[in-house]
């Protein structure tokens, strides 16, 4: 992944914001829910385990109930 950001400036010209492209933006997001969901078993380990596929459907589940 090549980072190839726009920024927008103010009228001072500082930095206020980034733009990105969708590609980036959607990897970027899919790696922090997969730490997230990473830190989340770890922190919350129990006798039972999951699959990985399991643990995706029930992250799944948690963000749906969420928004």
């Amino acid at each position: 992944m090549q980072l190839q950001p726009n920024y927008i400036v103010d009228n001072q010209n500082q930095k206020i914001a980034v733009q990105l492209d969708i590609q980036t933006y959607e990897k970027i997001t899919e790696t922090l829910e997969n730490f997230a969901l990473f830190k989340f078993m770890e922190e919350n380990k129990k006798d039972e385990k999951l699959s990985l596929s399991e643990a995706k459907k029930y992250y799944q589940t948690l963000k749906e109930n969420a928004g």
